[in-house]
Order: C-alpha cells, then structure tokens, then sequence
C-alpha cells in the first residue's frame, strides 16, 4: 500500500490516494474507521475510484501514529481479537476533538482539491465508515463543494452534545445516503430519527436507513464483523448517490 505523506494541522498525516484508470475525475474524500489506514482501505477506496473517481483516504489517526502503528498486527476476524483491539482505541477516538476534525478536514478538502486531475471546483463526495461517519458529515457542513455524502454504520452521529455531527447539516448543500447497523448501541434509533430530522430541516435530500440484521462494522472483510450482503447493498447505494450527483470530468 504505497501512501503519500500531508503537512496536517498538528504534524505529517500519511494518505492513501486511489485513481480510476483514466488519472482524472471527481474528488471524494474517503474517512476511515476506528481500525486505521490498512490494506482493507486501500481494497475500498481502490473500488469507489473504479466508478471513476480520484479517492484520498488519509490517516485520520495520525495524532496517535502512523498508519502502520495505529493499524491492527492480529486477524481481526479470529474470535475475540477485534474486542481485544477495541480496548485500545478509545484515546486515540477521543484524541479527534471537533475543533481538531474541523481543522484536518479544511487539510484533507484542500489536498483532494489540488489532486492531478480533480476539478478543484467540485463537486466533491465523501464517506465515512463508523468514526469516519462523523467526519464526513462535518465536511460536508464545512464545505459546500461536497455534494454527496455516505455514511456507513457510523455511531454517534446525532447526539444531545453541543458539537454533534447531526448539527452540521444546517450548513450543507450535499444528498446524503446513511446506512445504519441494525441493534446499534452507538446509533441507537432515537439518534436515528434525530438525525432524520435534522435532514429533514435543513431539507436535504437523504435515505436514513437501518440494514436489517446487519452488525456494527458490517463493511469491514478484516473484521469478524463483516456482512458481505449488507456491504454490497453500501456500494450500491454509494455507486448511484456519486453518479446522482458528480459530474464527470
């Protein structure tokens, strides 16, 4: 997996950067998981650039080191081990203040906008799985350029605090598609329909939607977690809100 290395807010943030066979299209800004910048990123973001997109995924972690050292180093798939890698990840979570998600996203949006081949003007899309889920609406409510944002079984989306993510909405331009974990405890159905709500509001157009049966983490093939149907069902859904809304460059 080779990455390019950004000057982010509080030091080098390491990035990974796929294009389509062309070189050139619509930027979309790739938010990772809790599990880091790994090989199964680099898989995801290679097919969302197959549509025909330049994908930046960049190492949102980087405060508590690079991709290599916040990355998993056991299968994640093996019986216990993602609870195991869990128990360590919560600082390196709480270290994303919003302030500082604010300030990375204005780095990672000027990145992908000066991109060989990306249309500085936008649009662009951006996704986030789980955390990254948070991370992509605040970009949206950032910058109007993003017109078109998925988020996938992302938790905490809509919360009483006074920074939640939910909040950004009021600021945005883009269509949203979110794909929720069914019997989520981090994006539990009253944060559901809060953040339905909100969408509704602001008047965006939206599919708010819990996957049946589907588990927190659904999309990730590293993880004991993963639900093949529920993560085709994203890329289906994520494949036709980008051509909804992206031109074509």
């Amino acid at each position: 997996m080779d990455l390019v290395t950004i000057d982010a807010p509080d030091g080098p943030a390491e990035a990974y950067v796929a294009r389509p066979d062309s070189g050139s299209g619509p930027g979309v800004l790739f938010f990772i998981d809790a599990i880091g910048l790994r090989p199964r990123i680099a898989e995801m973001a290679d097919r969302i650039a197959s549509w025909g997109y330049v994908v930046l995924a960049p190492n949102v972690l980087y405060r508590s080191g690079t991709a290599a050292e916040t990355s998993p180093t056991t299968d994640l798939r093996q019986p216990g081990a993602r609870e195991a890698f869990f128990a360590h990840t919560g600082p390196r979570i709480e270290a994303i203040t919003a302030p500082r998600a604010e300030a990375d996203i204005r780095v990672w949006t000027d990145t992908l906008a000066g991109l060989e081949g990306v249309d500085p003007e936008g649009p662009f899309g951006t996704v986030g799985f789980c955390m990254g889920a948070r991370l992509a609406i605040r970009a949206s409510g950032l910058d109007q350029r993003y017109a078109a944002v998925g988020g996938f079984h992302g938790g905490a989306l809509a919360t009483d605090a006074p920074d939640s993510p939910h909040l950004s909405l009021a600021t945005a331009r883009a269509e949203y598609v979110f794909g929720h974990a069914d019997n989520d405890g981090s994006m539990p159905p009253e944060q559901v329909a809060r953040l339905g709500a909100a969408l509704d509001a602001a008047g965006l157009v939206a599919r708010n939607q819990i996957y049946p049966g589907a588990a927190h983490g659904y999309s990730m093939d590293d993880t004991s977690m993963y639900d093949e149907a529920a993560t085709e069902r994203m890329f289906t859904e994520l494949e036709a809100l980008f051509a909804r809304t992206l031109k074509a460059i």
